[in-house]
């Protein structure tokens, strides 16, 4: 196979922020064609989990989205912080912020970028079982987040009918599915 990737030749910082950067490179493809400017979004890592209770409720949580000027469903997670000492705790720890559930099993199932032509960061995704509520939610400030359980049923009535409109817990959420052999092919 022919290598397709790109030499960076240079690159500047446009702006930095804590959850957004954006960087200016110019680069040079396999065959010296210059591409300049090429815009990249800088991102924490991302961590995710389709989690359920003990009773096999799926957990989603209901949340504002400024960007859309919506309210949606989606699916617990979070960014990678540097106290974390790996993916798992990550996720357990933006489990237990957002919803008060404590998970007895964690199983990860895959790794998925929102967008790669642009964005540098991935988003692991995991398998939470076992889930039993054990805290009241501790929210970050700008956190306003409603918790909703759901059968299996009603999840994939959610899909159905596009009530889950992030796309990347949607990837999530087949994943999922896939995993607990709930998808028919």
């Amino acid at each position: 196979m022919r290598d397709l990737s790109w030499k960076t030749l240079s690159s500047e910082y446009l702006y930095r922020e804590t959850w957004f950067t954006i960087r200016k490179d110019t680069c040079e493809t396999q065959e010296g064609k210059i591409i300049s400017p090429y815009y990249v979004y800088e991102f924490p890592t991302w961590v995710t989990a389709v989690a359920l209770t003990e009773e096999g409720k799926i957990i989603l949580e209901r949340q504002y989205r400024h960007a859309l000027n919506q309210t949606n469903y989606e699916i617990p997670g979070g960014c990678v912080d540097d106290t974390d000492i790996n993916l798992e705790s990550a996720i357990a720890r933006e489990l237990l912020e957002e919803t008060g559930y404590r998970f007895a099993n964690f199983e990860y199932l895959a790794k998925t970028s929102s967008n790669p032509s642009t964005n540098n960061n991935w988003m692991h995704i995991f398998l939470a079982t076992g889930g039993k509520p054990v805290q009241q939610q501790t929210l970050d400030h700008n956190e306003d987040i409603e918790v909703h359980l759901f059968s299996m049923d009603e999840l994939k009535q959610l899909l159905r009918e596009n009530k889950i409109v992030q796309s990347m817990h949607v990837t999530a959420l087949f994943y999922a599915l896939e995993k607990l052999g709930e998808l028919k092919y």
